[in-house]
């Protein structure tokens, strides 16, 4: 039973993501079911052995057609969408807010792909309407209101779908240059450590067996010999703890445009901007890059925010890093992401200090010290670059 209510990879929902707005927007538009019961009820012409009935054989059936439309293949959506329709033209006659039924259709067909599909079902969709109208001498011009709230709503409907489907292909996207990126560092790696470690492990191999073999014929030569390897082993140590520092290292300007694309891709807002000229001391600029990162994947997940900046600024051998954004909030000053900034910026004899009033954004200031030799004078004066302009969220 479960599984039913799962939606289908290839649904509406499955294509995207199940996203939380699709969810609530496939609630609001049943709420007009209500009035499938209620308008009858108020209307005394009405005899509610005429229409009661075919209303509330009519309901469940259309509660789960329009459940299909989000939760079923994609492929079947105009299916759902003109038996809801069809279903309207035959309670249209007993209760006339079985309307509703046609309008809603209408709405679920702006689910399709391209606009041209859409308009085309739609044209389709009119002719019945307006023969049924004319049939129970509904008023033109209330047919055309009608019609009018569909078409609006409905192309409200396909250019919030519209930009869905564009972010989904984004993330797509993301994720496979991450997935290249990770498969072309992989090898990058593997390439280095063959050509660090590859010679040198020929050559201490061949000075041990060396040793080996003059372990009882010159004991001296040999003792050299494992000196040598000893050398050579130490040597390659030293190569492959500078490599795998530098593979470690973090960079700020990388780290700007990941949460750049973070950000933007979850429909956030961004605004980064780094001093011009500024060299980073590289044991101050990788913690700093991972605090950058905690602080984005918080807003990420947490902050429920329409924008988010990061600014820099350099002053008096100290540099000021400032990650706000307009979120919800409410920041914990003592949980694990933040108890591990503050031990980073420490470790550096920085400070860190976190604004996060209820429901009024959160303000996180890192300041650290910097060696002076490593910031240009012109660095705290110069003009900020931008990195991009603040996106609508």
């Amino acid at each position: 039973m479960k599984d039913w209510f799962k939606p289908h990879p290839d649904s509406l929902l499955g294509k995207l993501g199940s996203p939380t707005y699709l969810r609530w927007e496939s609630l609001a538009n049943l709420a007009w079911v209500i009035a499938l019961f209620i308008a009858p009820l108020a209307d005394p012409r009405m005899s509610w052995t005429r229409w009661l009935l075919p209303t509330a054989a009519s309901a469940p059936l259309y509660l789960y057609l329009h459940f299909r439309v989000y939760t079923g293949p994609y492929r079947l959506l105009p299916w759902y969408a003109g038996a809801m329709a069809a279903l309207g033209f035959i309670v249209w006659p007993f209760n006339g807010v079985a309307l509703g039924y046609v309008v809603s259709a209408a709405m679920c067909l702006a689910y399709l792909p391209s606009l041209r599909r859409w308009l085309v079902a739609l044209v389709l969709l009119a002719i019945p309407t307006a023969i049924v109208g004319q049939l129970q001498h509904v008023s033109p011009w209330i047919m055309l209101v009608v019609g009018l709230a569909s078409v609006v709503s409905g192309f409200g409907h396909f250019l919030r779908m519209n930009n869905h489907r564009k972010d989904a292909a984004l993330r797509l996207s993301q994720e496979e240059v991450r997935r290249l990126a990770t498969l072309a560092e992989r090898e990058r790696i593997g390439r280095d450590l063959h050509d660090l470690l590859g010679h040198t492990l020929s050559l201490v191999t061949i000075k041990s067996e060396l040793a080996r073999r003059l372990a009882l014929v010159d004991p001296e030569r040999a003792q050299r010999e494992m000196e040598e390897v000893e050398r050579v082993a130490r040597h390659a140590l030293a190569e492959v703890r500078t490599a795998v520092t530098g593979m470690r290292r973090g960079d700020l300007a990388a780290e700007l445009v990941s949460a750049r694309l973070m950000l933007e891709a979850s429909g956030v807002g961004f605004n980064g901007a780094l001093p011009e000229g500024t060299l980073l001391p590289p044991q101050v600029e990788a913690p700093l890059a991972l605090v950058l990162r905690e602080a984005v994947t918080n807003i990420h997940r947490h902050a429920k925010a329409q924008s988010a900046s990061v600014t820099f600024q350099v002053e008096k051998g100290h540099l000021q890093m400032q990650v706000s954004d307009d979120g919800c909030g409410g920041l914990s000053a003592h949980g694990n992401g933040v108890s591990g900034m503050r031990e980073r910026v420490r470790a550096l004899g920085g400070n860190v200090q976190i604004d996060s009033p209820p429901r009024r954004g959160t303000v996180l200031t890192v300041r650290v010290p910097l060696d002076r030799k490593s910031v240009p004078d012109v660095a705290a004066d110069a003009p900020p670059t931008e990195l991009d302009n603040r996106s609508a969220a």
